[in-house]
């Protein structure tokens, strides 16, 4: 484990490998799961405020079901997430004309419509954070869906915190990623 400022970090985020393939897995992951994607509370009122912007890019049954129940909902596990349609797809979700599934949020971020890229949760997944009273645990969350991911990334030898860099450094800044690189290309022989 290592330990920095007030983050406990799994050496699994440096020991394991992963890129996401999202010709393999269709992007799976925005569809399958017990409930949306976990949020804070800034990301809650964010979307509120962001929704009008982003409603074009949504497909009709995510605009029903964030009609219907909100721009988030409650999950008992998690907290404050994203609704989701039918028990099952995120409403906040595309599909493109290959079957891949992706984030309207992020589409809308992409051609410069809002400024808010998409919920950190999704941005840094495998990566899961739990927050504890003194402390948040980062941790590698194993998935079958992401067999693809892990696959792709033992044959292009990169670590998890390293397919994630962008996400850790929008998440705990520039410093603490390169902390964590310091730390694992000296102890880990991360590549």
């Amino acid at each position: 484990m290592i330990i920095i400022d007030d983050k406990y970090i799994s050496d699994e985020l440096i020991e394991e490998q992963f890129v996401c393939n999202l010709g393999a897995c269709k992007g799976a992951c925005c569809v399958a799961g017990d409930c949306g994607a976990p949020l804070d509370k800034a990301e809650v009122k964010l979307l509120k405020k962001i929704y009008p912007k982003i409603k074009s890019y949504l497909r009709p049954d995510g605009i029903a079901e964030i009609e219907q129940t909100g721009t988030h909902t409650i999950d008992d596990e998690y907290g404050y997430v994203t609704p989701i349609v039918n028990k099952g797809i995120c409403a906040y979700a595309t599909i493109d004309d290959h079957g891949v599934v992706g984030c309207a949020i992020e589409k809308a971020y992409n051609e410069g419509v809002v400024d808010f890229k998409k919920p950190v949760s999704c941005h840094l997944y495998p990566i899961r954070v739990t927050k504890y009273e003194t402390f948040e645990a980062l941790n590698y969350d194993r998935w079958d869906i992401c067999k693809p991911a892990c696959k792709n990334g033992k044959s292009l030898r990169v670590p998890v915190y390293r397919f994630l860099r962008e996400a850790l450094i929008r998440k705990y800044g520039e410093e603490f990623y390169q902390l964590l690189d310091k730390i694992a290309l000296k102890n880990y022989d991360a590549e």
